[in-house]
């Protein structure tokens, strides 16, 4: 049974979230002015994608990828969590104004019993213009509120009986912190830096912290610098999962598809203007130039791996001209509209421009990353692999395995970044193939291409063992030659 504690819940994602998995269990119905709308999950890979296992005598075979493993199920998930504002999740719904009135008015009896726990806030990591619905508020120094948060964690798994617990942030995008040796580098400087009261300590990382000491998993799902160093090595320490950074939901999602084709395709991108607006309490937080800065880093980065994979198109240190603007529109409402540019040189000095122009629910497109964000991390807590024969290990305590829904994906110290959504795509399933013995998805299908395919009827699938010497090596059943 798993625990989501989610910061921020009585913001537009945070209800939407709660709203959406109580819908589902319930197995609501309402009418929309087109039709009887029934609750489902669109837009969670776990939930509501499939993957190919291969081809069989009917052709190729798909299966939900939720099938593959055992995972949990997001109707069973037991929520709590904390928010600044003191509104029940009857009324926090209904300010968000994401969701239909009719599937509303059903949610609210259900929804109203439940009420956020005090959050910490902090006038100096988000914007001023927050201030107005901080009335919940933990009190104290950093140390105080770091106990006060671990003492609800505690609280909540004792009251619930959940056997694990995921706490995710999901409030409101801070301003980075100045990152400082001394304070930020070591688990033992950061520990000891908020029990000075530190400054330069924010809200969300303390939320980590308090995450990791009491061994759950800590995912950050707005763009600020939550995962310092030192929170890093605490969780290593603890054997804790960390992941972030970033809800990779909508035109960024689009962007890392886009950039990706246009590179795999020996086409040069030169300039890729991004201009959004918005009418939440993210684009509300997001008009002050802190805040926004902290998300223009998240989303400007997204392409980089892409730039340095093609060295015949860019010279080192060679990059795209790349504009991010965003603009806080109150009429809009969670109704984001997305205008993208995307400018390329093309064979002979031709120029190719793409524009898109994308509206984005917002919280519906990054509800569903939230649930497959704690279903995926929840299964990992579960996986050990063996290499070499070597001793049985789980994933690094900075889960990059989930950085397909992430705009800026955390990685271990020192490994690549990969942002391409196909390749992050392939991981996650390769790894869930890997979990049941199959080999890694590849697309060469060489089956269908051979002039004589009689021969892979005379095959073997699995690999053949060849003496040599004492030692038996494994040999392809099928090779492949080039000739001269």
């Amino acid at each position: 049974r798993l625990g989501v504690m989610l910061v921020g819940m009585g913001g537009n994602n945070g209800t939407t979230v709660v709203a959406a998995t109580l819908a589902n269990k319930l197995g609501l119905s309402w009418r929309t002015k087109d039709k009887i709308q029934y609750a489902n999950y669109y837009g969670s890979i776990t939930q509501a994608s499939t993957v190919s296992l291969g081809n069989g005598p009917q052709g190729e075979v798909h299966v939900p990828l939720k099938d593959l493993l055992p995972m949990v199920n997001p109707n069973d998930v037991v929520f709590d969590g904390w928010d600044i504002s003191s509104l029940n999740m009857a009324e926090a719904m209904r300010r968000a104004k994401v969701l239909d009135v009719q599937l509303q008015d059903q949610l609210a009896p259900h929804m109203k019993k439940m009420h956020p726990r005090p959050g910490i806030f902090d006038p100096t990591f988000v914007a001023a213009n927050q201030e107005d619905r901080a009335d919940n508020i933990i009190a104290g120094n950093k140390q105080q509120q770091l106990e006060h948060i671990q003492a609800d964690i505690r609280d909540f798994i004792a009251s619930s009986k959940v056997d694990k617990t995921i706490v995710l942030w999901t409030a409101n995008t801070e301003r980075y912190c100045d990152v400082t040796d001394g304070v930020h580098d070591t688990a033992e400087n950061l520990l000891d830096a908020i029990q000075k009261n530190h400054p330069e300590v924010s809200p969300s990382t303390i939320f980590a912290v308090a995450a990791v000491l009491e061994g759950c998993t800590y995912i950050n799902g707005s763009p600020q610098n939550t995962l310092v160093p030192g929170l890093q090595e605490l969780a290593r320490q603890r054997q804790v999962f960390l992941a972030g950074d970033d809800f990779k939901s909508g035109q960024t999602k689009l962007k890392s598809v886009l950039v990706d084709f246009l590179v795999s395709a020996g086409i040069k991108p030169v300039s890729i203007v991004s201009y959004n607006h918005l009418g939440n309490n993210d684009g509300k937080n997001l008009s002050a130039p802190a805040q926004f800065r902290s998300k223009e880093i998240s989303k400007s980065n997204v392409v980089d791996d892409m730039v340095d994979s093609n060295s015949i198109l860019y010279a080192p240190g060679e990059k795209p001209d790349h504009c991010v603007v965003i603009k806080y529109v109150p009429y809009v409402g969670d109704s984001k509209r997305a205008m993208d540019e995307y400018t390329s040189e093309i064979m002979m000095g031709g120029h190719n421009t793409i524009v898109v122009h994308n509206t984005c629910e917002d919280s519906l497109l990054a509800a569903p990353l939230i649930i497959d964000l704690f279903v995926l991390a929840e299964l990992c807590e579960r996986i050990e692999f063996s290499v070499a024969g070597s001793k049985f290990q789980g994933f690094h305590s900075v889960l990059s395995l989930l950085s397909y829904l992430c705009k800026a994906p955390a990685v271990p110290p020192g490994a690549p970044v990969v942002n391409a959504l196909f390749k992050q795509r392939c991981c996650i399933v390769n790894v869930l193939r890997a979990c049941l013995g199959l080999a890694p998805c590849h697309f060469m299908n060489l089956e269908f291409k051979a002039s004589d395919a009689s021969v892979w009827e005379r095959s073997k699938s699995a690999l053949v063992p060849e003496e040599s010497g004492s030692k038996k090596q494994a040999r392809s059943p099928h090779e492949v030659r080039t000739i001269a």
